[in-house]
């Protein structure tokens, strides 16, 4: 096989991890998309530099890691999960020099780093996919993807009936150097993005030489996207009747890939300081699912089951009920999210009337209340921050900031133009942060990639640094009462029965969290002290807000 492109690291500085604790177990992790972030050079574009400047920010929010999503050279045909090369920072974000500063004064202030991997595909432009491209059918280079002849007497109808994640058809048809039509291609996302063939020896070796990359550069973790989809039948059969994810789907949660994790978790183990992986693993089978954190696989993997869930107590409750049992058996610690860089902001969702989350019902124009939104957005952070696991917070939730409808000419994310313009696509959530001021930019920076809108001044981190009932405060107290309060360290959780409209459970001995997601107040239990709560309290809980309730004095451990 042709492994002349794999690449050996380059020496990087040494950097001291803390000793492994289990960190990840209860960790807070804020999401950095980077581009939208702080721009660092005033050009519009959220860069390391920005970061950097912002590192006492999220200092005083008091977060463990930073997971960033991918910085590496890519093309951004798709917000930069078309890699195109993973040991170059692209130039407009920095470099690696600064992505290793970075790395080293976050860690200086306690903070980790976790980086993105996206092991399903890489960008059509990365130095593989040409050299395949240029090398014509049957040529090793071609080996490394999933080249294929098409069917019908001419080759013109694609090899499978698989469907793309953006909608869509999942092939792409080559030219031969003489102009006429050549092989096809897959890709289960954009054309850009062509999927590897994880059969492939070279494709095995260079992501292990890549997590070796950034580990040896200090990062703390990998967050690995699509985690279930990187191997494939290699009979390319068509989906089965209804598609449905099973142990027999051509490209979904294949077995062979936890052959994969388990070599990942490995060059993982080589490394002190518990270097993590985190599998971005969308499944609905709970034993599939919890198969991916077996003990030296996956340390953790995402819980979108929650993030999914409509305004209701028992939903909610079924949805947590059933994450923890899932986690149960293999002894790994729940994940839990609100939002993340493609989904609807909570302050928008929690105010439409269904705001249960699915891509596919992401439309133009829809009804929204703000402020029902942003009570009920206050009240799930203090849910989710209270429940046992770790927290995973997207840049821009903990200012409480609205999902945008961009006009039709600033709209750059594919999933919009794959669906014919019907979807208006996840750049919405991904407006750059305002900071400072009255208008735009908002002291992000250069005039933004991606328009803010002019009624955010209340929005900013300096008006909510002022405001002691701001969005921004309530999740820095959250926050350290997290870490302060002794019960939240442990992974037990007791419902408690006061209403069907009312989420309460007990944490420890002697803590407890109540959410009222029904229309009326409810009365508070017995309780010795009021901790924190999403909205003002006179001895009842009103409706859509959350209470974290103290049953005895003094239930904090010093730090």
């Amino acid at each position: 096989m042709n492994t002349d492109v794999l690449r050996t690291a380059a020496p990087a500085r040494t950097l001291t991890m803390p000793v492994g604790d289990g960190w990840w177990r209860t960790a807070v992790i804020y999401q950095v998309y980077v581009r939208s972030f702080a721009d660092g050079n005033g050009d519009g574009i959220g860069d390391l530099a920005g970061v950097r400047s912002r590192l006492p920010y999220l200092k005083s929010l008091g977060v463990d890691a930073l997971w960033f999503t991918p910085w590496y050279l890519s093309p951004l045909a798709d917000g930069g999960y078309d890699v195109q090369d993973y040991r170059r920072i692209d130039p407009r974000f920095g470099s690696l020099e600064e992505a290793e500063q970075l790395i080293a004064e976050a860690l200086a202030l306690g903070i980790r780093t976790i980086v993105d991997i996206v092991p399903n595909h890489i960008s059509d432009q990365h130095e593989w996919f040409q050299r395949a491209l240029a090398a014509g059918p049957g040529s090793p280079e071609r080996e490394r993807f999933w080249f294929h002849p098409g069917r019908g007497e001419h080759g013109d109808v694609i090899p499978t009936n698989w469907v793309s994640s953006f909608q869509g058809e999942t092939w792409s048809r080559t030219r031969n150097p003489d102009g006429s039509d050549g092989e096809w291609y897959l890709h289960l996302f954009t054309p850009e993005q062509p999927d590897l063939n994880w059969n492939h020896p070279d494709v095995r070796r260079e992501h292990e030489d890549v997590l070796r990359f950034w580990f040896d550069r200090g990062v703390a973790g990998v967050r690995i996207d699509s985690a279930a989809l990187p191997v494939k039948d290699p009979a390319l059969p068509d989906l089965p009747a209804g598609s449905a994810p099973t142990v027999d789907h051509p490209h979904t949660d294949r077995d062979e890939l936890h052959d994969i994790y388990r070599e990942w978790r490995a060059v993982a183990d080589e490394y002190d300081g518990e270097r993590v992986l985190v599998g971005e693993v969308w499944l609905e089978d709970a034993e599939r699912f919890a198969r991916y954190l077996r003990p030296g696989e996956m340390h953790t993997a995402f819980n979108f089951g929650f993030m999914t869930q409509p305004w209701s107590a028992r939903a909610m409750r079924d949805s947590i009920t059933r994450t923890l049992a899932e986690h149960a058996p293999v002894g790994a610690p729940a994940t839990w999210v609100l939002s993340n860089h493609d989904v609807t902001r909570p302050v928008t969702r929690y105010g439409q009337a269904d705001s249960s989350f699915a891509f596919e019902r992401k439309r133009f124009g829809t009804p929204t209340d703000p402020a029902r939104g942003a009570r009920r957005a206050r009240a799930a952070a203090l849910l989710v921050a209270a429940l046992p696991g770790s927290l995973y917070i997207y840049q821009g939730d903990e200012l409480g900031l609205p999902e945008v409808e961009l006009p039709l000419d600033a709209i750059e994310d594919p999933m919009h133009f794959r669906s014919g313009g019907v979807d208006p696509g996840r750049d919405g959530c991904r407006v750059p942060l305002p900071w400072t001021g009255a208008a735009s930019p908002y002291g992000f920076g250069g005039t933004p990639w991606l328009p803010q809108p002019d009624d955010w001044a209340a929005l900013t981190v300096e008006a909510q640094d002022a405001d002691p009932a701001s969005m921004l405060n309530l999740y820095r107290r959250a926050i350290a009462l997290r870490r302060r309060i002794d019960d939240f360290a442990g992974a037990d959780l007791e419902w408690l029965e006061l209403g069907a409209d009312v989420l309460a459970f007990r944490r420890g001995d002697g803590t407890l969290s109540v959410t009222n997601l029904g229309a009326i107040a409810v009365p508070l239990p017995a309780h010795h002290e009021v901790l924190l709560s999403s909205a003002p309290l006179d001895g009842v809980l009103p409706p859509d807000s959350t209470a974290w309730l103290a049953l005895r004095a003094t239930p904090a451990r010093s730090q």
